[in-house]
């Protein structure tokens, strides 16, 4: 019915076209074990259940909420609407500071306690990260 050649390409297209979808599907499933999703104190207020998995919280550094130990920083994330204090080991970016925006990266320990494991304020005094302008309703 049909000759060698046509079997040939298609035997050639299907082989192409699973190669494809076995790549896709498996960078798929590796980005989904590496995303961090942002969150604002707002949205994790009313989570139903807390998830251990790791997630980034951002939002403003409250004014007056910095307190720094030894070898730990203790500080409030806010909306405006919700806060969330936050526990962080290490150094912080130089341009960390009260009323400024911030994204933790970590891990919730409850709705108002995050451990967090970095912080990202990697951006001039100006700036502020898209989520964290959306969720707090600036334009």
């Amino acid at each position: 019915m049909y000759g060698r050649k046509v079997k040939l390409r298609f035997l050639f297209v299907v082989i192409i076209l699973i190669t494809l979808i076995l790549t896709t599907f498996l960078i798929l499933r590796s980005l989904e074990e590496n995303v961090v999703y942002f969150q604002s104190p707002s949205e994790i207020k009313s989570l139903s259940e807390i998830d251990k998995s790791k997630i980034r919280v951002g939002g403003m550094v409250k004014k007056n909420s910095i307190s720094i130990s030894s070898n730990e920083v203790n500080f409030i994330i806010t909306d405006f609407k919700n806060e969330i204090n936050v526990t962080y080991s290490g150094a912080v970016p130089n341009l960390f500071a009260e009323g400024k925006g911030v994204v933790a990266e970590g891990f919730l320990k409850d709705r108002s306690f995050f451990s967090a494991t970095k912080i990202l304020a990697k951006h001039d005094e100006n700036y502020m990260p898209p989520e964290v302008k959306e969720a707090l309703g600036e334009k």
